[in-house]
């Protein structure tokens, strides 16, 4: 990442917090902001675990400061080597690096033990016996406090029991590890929350050693504390978790004290970011896979077209608060549109193509024109682009009988530049046996070379895009739309795939794309003149096959309201 990003990110609450402990007198005096970024291996990071990102390393980038990534893999019922692979994969796409402080959950099971065994001899733990139906029946309500008849259980017998467990000698379900707090707290997590728990299941770092793992909320501050993190960045949702955070801190022998923050999460319209929604919907078929250009998972948008610095602008331009919110989808659109418009290159290509001959144009003969690739970028150079007598234009640029105000082709009717070409009009058009038109005519001006008339008259017509027939490449593209036709399908009460959008993607077989695209390969983006900003597909795409994606349309709706 940049020194310009790095500099870029603005100041807020939880800055206004570090600044305070890292003064002098402040809890954290003259040690270096230190934050981590923990994601659970059990999936494929989102858009919304893009903001936590640059939170995480952003943050202590501004301090010159350090950020670990550890992959919290205290689950071994849904974790995957393959999503260990693929986080990796997207935080470094997306510009940041933890150089060499990587770590898994994992690499402290042992003195996660040890410390449980140490609350146990303390006092502060115990084993309990409860069934889940009785767990349950027992957790009291804000007026009724939680009940466990083995909370006084001695000392020595939950040390032994403790130790069978991880011995592997009961089932699944048989016995928890309960820390003794307050059954009679307001706050639910801290009603002897359940620490440790029987799992007879194979993890994907630690094979068959345990049997019994710690639960989040347990191994969380530990292993913050033994990284030596002094921040512990979270979304809202931990807030009624941080007391039991820094009671866990307060009752171990830990090396370290972090401190917890938390910032509200993102949320945005018309999309879902559960991790379980996301699955269900990969494995339901609704969608090609956690990379399908339509999901908000980073590898999506990144297949999609998006770019590393869209995203980052779209965090920052967001902030950092407490206060929950929702943005549009068009936002996000809108700052990839302003990323691309200032780096992708133009060219121009034809989605619903319909020949075009121009009749006075000799047959057999053809020329070239020089266009620049970036109307304000001279430096990204010029492409050259073949001309004949047979053209291909949008389908949508001619009409037999034009409606009011049509500035494109149409018989006798205006005017109009070819992109960098000559000025044309329509003669008339070809007609099937079905009355289908399929080939439109045109005569040119051939002293309007480059588009513009040598006499000076206005044109009145549109400026249309096009692609010479002879030397046109074929190829397949997708159009997207949002995933969702509903802005929150994720609300309660609703089934998010019954909010599913039927026409959130329409494929295009035969558009005709200008020569110069033939050897285009991901992750290149190009803007195609009038229809908007498009990718090479990374996946599907293949020399003489190539495939598509738009990644956003032209129109900025966003920037207009």
């Amino acid at each position: 990442m940049s020194e310009k990003d790095n500099s870029r990110m603005a100041q807020n609450f939880i800055h206004d917090l570090i600044d305070e402990d890292i003064a002098p007198g402040g809890r954290y005096e003259g040690k270096r902001v230190h934050t981590r970024f923990p994601p659970e291996p059990n999936g494929y990071l989102h858009i919304g675990h893009a903001k936590a990102i640059y939170v995480d390393f952003g943050t202590a980038q501004k301090y010159n400061g350090l950020c670990n990534l550890r992959m919290d893999d205290t689950n071994p019922t849904k974790e995957d080597v393959e999503f260990v692979d693929a986080i990796e994969e997207d935080i470094r796409w997306l510009g940041y690096d933890w150089e060499d402080r990587f770590y898994y959950a994992s690499d402290y099971f042992e003195q996660m033990y040890q410390y449980a065994e140490e609350l146990i001899r303390a006092g502060k733990a115990y084993v309990c016996q409860l069934s889940p139906e009785e767990f349950r029946q027992m957790r009291g309500d804000v007026n009724v406090p939680a009940r466990s008849p083995y909370r006084d259980r001695p000392v020595e017998e939950s040390l032994d029991l403790f130790r069978r467990m991880r011995a592997g000698e009961f089932p699944n379900g048989a016995m928890t590890l309960r820390a003794k707090i307050d059954l009679a707290s307001g706050n639910f997590n801290m009603r002897d929350p359940v620490i440790y728990r029987i799992n007879h299941m194979a993890h994907h770092r630690t094979g068959e050693a345990w049997c019994i793992y710690p639960m989040y909320d347990f191994a969380h501050p530990i292993e913050d504390a033994l990284e030596g993190i002094t921040h512990s960045l979270c979304t809202l949702e931990f807030e009624d978790h941080r007391p039991l955070y820094d009671w866990v801190i307060d009752n171990i022998s830990c090396p370290n004290k972090p401190r917890q923050i938390e910032f509200a999460r993102l949320g945005i319209d018309h999309t879902v970011m559960s991790k379980r929604k996301l699955r269900a919907l990969v494995e339901g078929g609704y969608v090609s896979g956690w990379d399908d250009p339509r999901m908000p998972t980073i590898c999506g948008l990144r297949r999609r077209g998006y770019t590393p610095a869209s995203i980052r602008n779209f965090s920052e331009a967001n902030g950092v608060s407490k206060a929950a919110s929702t943005v549009e989808y068009a936002f996000l659109e809108h700052c990839l549109r302003e990323d691309l418009d200032a780096t992708a290159a133009r060219a121009m290509a034809v989605l619903r193509p319909i020949p075009l001959t121009i009749t006075n144009y000799p047959e057999g003969q053809s020329e070239t024109f020089q266009i620049e690739n970036h109307p304000k970028k001279p430096e990204m150079g010029t492409r050259e682009v073949s001309f004949s007598r047979h053209l291909f234009i949008e389908a949508d640029d001619f009409m037999e009988e034009p409606i009011k105000k049509y500035k494109r082709l149409s018989p006798g009717g205006l005017e109009c530049r070819l992109k960098g070409a000559y000025i044309i009009r329509c003669t008339g058009c070809v007609k099937d046996e079905a009355g289908n038109v399929v080939e439109v005519l045109a005569e040119y001006d051939p002293n309007s070379r480059g588009g513009d008339p040598a006499d000076g008259r206005k044109i009145k017509g549109a400026a249309l895009h096009w692609v010479d027939a002879v030397t046109a490449v074929e190829a397949r593209v997708r159009l997207y739309d949002n995933l969702f036709d509903d802005a929150a399908p994720d609300a309660a009460g609703k089934d998010f795939l019954a909010c599913l959008n039927p026409n959130s993607l329409e494929e295009l077989e035969g558009c005709k794309l200008e020569a110069s695209l033939a050897s285009a390969k991901a992750p290149a983006s190009f803007q195609f003149l009038r229809l908007g900003y498009f990718c090479v597909d990374s996946k599907d795409s293949k020399p003489g096959a190539l495939v598509f994606n738009r990644s956003v349309s032209l129109k900025d709706g966003f920037k207009k309201r």
